[in-house]
């Protein structure tokens, strides 16, 4: 077929880019087919971009809810709950035991899990598999049978079936993001919104709960679950010499009849999750006070009734509370210590004094959140990009809610390359890796631009030799490494690009004379002939030395010298 030069196939070929290698072939060898009508393309197997993933594309979903640099937690296609990282590191394989159920009284079996039927892979091989689940034995409980999931960056959408109950359920989950609102898109934030339709011919009486594990102990002390209007906070006090473990979790709804279980039955191997099991099973509700410690686990109830065909939503809010860290990389020059304090402490956590604190801020402001995300959500998947494009960006976007970003204390952003198991992957906002990122200096400038401030106050020694690797908390670099070429030039073409998205003539004058010696440093490194080549040996992204001319390297270079002369013309002209 021949090639068309339109948007829609520029567009397409760009998105395939982004997809990765390993993805290529099969994309490839779609495009030579014949190109279907606007909106009805499909992605690689016959499933229809930004559609509904079910069966075996409903198999390893993992949703992020959270806030950037707050910490996350997963909502997987089946409606589980998994990749829990609140205590400022990646966890990528802990599903703690916490979960949604429902009874409807009077149907023999009719309790469920509000999941779909947990995915084989999950089963084998797994960290802690053989107990039935990896963070506490669940798998084992009745679901649904049908799960599908759609997504709506940052809402996901869940719909379960089970053709033994009278019932259909639907799970939204969010978390707040408005592009320009950097405060609110950083909140300790996740909310689950569950629907549920009387499908039957008669009325039925239902009890919804909650349950969750107190997965936030840490040792054999000061742990408990502790008492909240409408739900419970599982909650951890600071141990001695490791202030880093304390850290709350907070359960809790809207609804003035909850019940709430502060502290499941106390016994050995499964018996608290059996017996708050048996509850559930039961179509009863269980009301026990807080204990002073050492209670296994919580669970909340909401008893409710449906005429056939009605509707009824509960609002199952989340927030948790973990001030402190261990996360300490890098030396300054003389061994100072950061501003903010020897280890990292998240943003949130200047904002709020406690757990509490946190939770009435999220539930007065709700609604307001909602609305605005949602305006975000309908006009970015109104936008007419092609959907496999709509598809990819919003598939990417869903970094800024993972564990791969931190924003400190003072609200300066900060990142590592990527996500390990339970590390983060390569530290330091690496100007060679997040020279490509293009998604947060539009969506979120304020942020963006505190890079460049680390970049060029941090980071940049007197004679211009920049580091490509912040230190956090964020402290001025010890220099004894190699600058990287591709990094150090990028950054300022990001110069450029963060003053055109701002418009901020006097952010730019401030930070142009550290952009000079900045630049004056490349020439005098890199192009010492004043030939317009990078030839002299330079670092980049490779994590090696190139020595000689490179295009890669040069690009950069006859870029950042053509953003640098812009700049330069505005720096030091009055208006």
């Amino acid at each position: 077929m021949k090639k068309s030069n339109n948007r829609r196939f520029f567009l397409k070929n760009i998105a395939v880019a982004y997809l990765g290698a390993t993805t290529i072939p099969a994309i490839a060898l779609a495009a030579k087919e014949e190109t279907p009508p606007p909106g009805e393309e499909k992605a690689p197997g016959g499933r229809r971009f930004n559609e509904t993933y079910s069966g075996k594309y409903n198999n390893r979903i993992a949703f992020p809810v959270g806030g950037i640099g707050a910490g996350m937690f997963c909502l997987e296609g089946t409606g589980a709950i998994s990749h829990m990282s609140v205590h400022h590191n990646p966890e990528m394989f802990y599903e703690p035991a916490m979960f949604a159920a429902i009874s409807i009284k009077g149907i023999p079996d009719g309790a469920r899990v509000l999941e779909g039927n947990v995915p084989d892979w999950k089963k084998f091989g797994q960290r802690d598999a053989g107990l039935g689940g990896t963070g506490g034995a669940t798998w084992g409980l009745p679901r649904f049978n049908e799960s599908t999931f759609n997504a709506r960056f940052p809402f996901a959408d869940i719909r379960l079936r089970d053709n033994a109950l009278p019932l259909q359920v639907s799970i939204k989950g969010w978390s707040p993001f408005t592009p320009g609102d950097e405060d609110h898109a950083s909140m300790p934030f996740g909310a689950l919104e569950y629907q549920f339709t009387n499908t039957g011919a008669k009325p039925e009486e239902y009890i919804f709960s909650y349950h969750a594990r107190n997965f936030m102990r840490q040792g054999d002390t000061g742990n408990s679950v502790k008492a909240m209007p409408q739900g419970f906070v599982l909650s951890q006090e600071a141990i001695p010499d490791a202030p880093e473990k304390k850290g709350q979790f907070a359960i809790f709804t809207t609804e003035p009849s909850t019940i709430v279980d502060h502290c499941w039955f106390r016994g050995g191997w499964f018996d608290p999750l059996t017996m708050s099991w048996n509850t559930v099973k039961a179509g009863e509700t269980r009301n026990t006070a807080p204990v002073e410690k050492d209670a296994p686990g919580g669970s909340l109830y909401v008893p409710f009734r449906l005429q056939p065909g009605e509707k009824k939503v509960i609002r199952l809010m989340m927030t948790w509370y973990v001030p402190d860290s261990k996360l300490h990389i890098g030396d300054s020059p003389g061994g100072g210590t950061p501003a903010t304090g020897k280890y990292y402490r998240p943003w949130y956590s200047s904002r709020f004094k406690d757990v509490a604190e946190a939770a009435d801020y999220w539930s007065g402001h709700y609604d307001e959140l909602y609305r605005q995300t949602s305006l975000f959500t309908n006009t970015f998947y109104k936008s007419t990009l092609p959907p496999e494009v709509l598809e990819a960006v919003a598939a990417n976007l869903t970094i800024l809610k993972s564990a791969t970003v931190m924003r400190q204390y003072d609200g300066r952003f900060w990142c590592w390359e990527g996500s390990g198991d339970s590390w983060g992957s390569c530290h330091g906002t690496c100007t060679h890796v997040w020279n490509y990122a293009q998604a947060v200096p539009h969506l979120f400038p304020a942020l963006e631009r505190s890079l460049r401030h680390t970049e060029f106050h941090e980071n940049q020694n007197t004679e211009g030799h920049q580091g490509f690797r912040a230190n956090i908390p964020i402290s001025p670099l010890v220099h004894n490494f190699h600058s990287a070429a591709d990094g150090q030039l990028g950054g300022i073409m990001k110069m450029y690009r963060d003053w055109r998205v701002s418009g901020d003539n006097d952010w730019l004058r401030k930070m142009f004379p550290l952009v000079k010696v900045s630049m004056d440093y490349c020439i005098r490194t890199w192009d010492p002939k004043r030939k317009g080549i990078v030839e002299e040996p330079h670092h980049n992204t490779y994590d090696i030395e190139f020595w000689g001319p490179t295009g890669m390297c040069t690009s950069f270079y006859l870029g950042a010298l053509t953003a640098f002369t812009a700049m330069g013309a505005l720096s030091w002209r009055r208006c």
